[in-house]
């Protein structure tokens, strides 16, 4: 599934070569030579994954890695340092600086690609391709096809990637500000009751399979996708 990755890399022909094998992988590719550059494309859009090198002019990554983790809107964006340090202190110094993996340089595209994915797997499940099963609901990221109890569902592409969230965050109670950053993004602006509508189709399209009641409204907190609900439950 594509991702939106930033790469921070102040070597041009490094930045190339990775940002050309991710796209070919078909990601979408920011890319940003310091730690300004970085953030002022982090503010405006906010990536899947960071791919942050140890040594960059100015601000280092470990500085950077630090920062982002910091922020309440980027505390949870997964980060990989690149780095030609290889000794293990510079590798435990960059994990405890927030990094949630390490390549050494050189490193192959294939291997960086499976880094990637080895990573959005543990930290961002709804952005892999793993089919994905919840009490006899599966979900195919790759067909966009949802059965249940082996009957087909429909819905729409946001009912779609809702649904994927929620069943790849089971148990957790998500506020709407919440589902709007991670289902719509952090830079599409839309009021918080649009979630309400989204949750009401999606309600809708489970209902075929007995399905719907999966979802609970947690009153004055949001959402929650439990894979334990046994009966019906409120909706706005």
């Amino acid at each position: 599934m594509s991702s939106t990755i930033l790469v921070v890399e102040d070597e041009p022909a490094i930045a190339e070569l990775i940002a050309v094998n991710l796209s070919f992988a078909g990601h979408k590719v920011l890319r940003a030579m310091d730690a300004l550059q970085a953030r002022t494309l982090v503010t405006a859009e906010l990536p899947d994954l960071v791919l942050l090198d140890w040594m960059l002019p100015g601000k280092s990554g470990i500085q950077f890695a630090a920062e982002l983790r910091s922020d309440d809107r980027t505390r949870n964006v997964p980060i990989i340092m690149l780095t030609a340090r290889t000794e293990e202190q510079d590798k435990v110094d960059g994990l405890e600086a927030g990094a949630d993996d390490y390549i050494t340089k050189p490193f192959s595209p294939k291997e960086l690609l499976a880094r990637i994915k080895a990573v959005l797997r543990r930290r961002a499940p709804q952005l892999t391709d793993d089919t994905v099963e919840v009490s006899g609901l599966k979900l195919d990221p790759v067909t966009h096809r949802i059965t249940g109890h082996d009957k087909v569902l429909d819905m729409g592409p946001t009912e779609f990637r809702l649904l994927h969230f929620f069943m790849t965050h089971t148990e957790r109670v998500h506020s709407r500000t919440q589902l709007l950053d991670q289902v719509w993004g952090d830079h599409v602006f839309v009021e918080e009751r649009t979630v309400d509508v989204h949750i009401r189709r999606l309600r809708q399209a489970l209902t075929l399979s007995g399905h719907d009641n999966l979802i609970e409204t947690v009153r004055g907190a949001g959402y929650r996708f439990s894979a334990t609900q046994t009966s019906s439950v409120g909706s706005y």
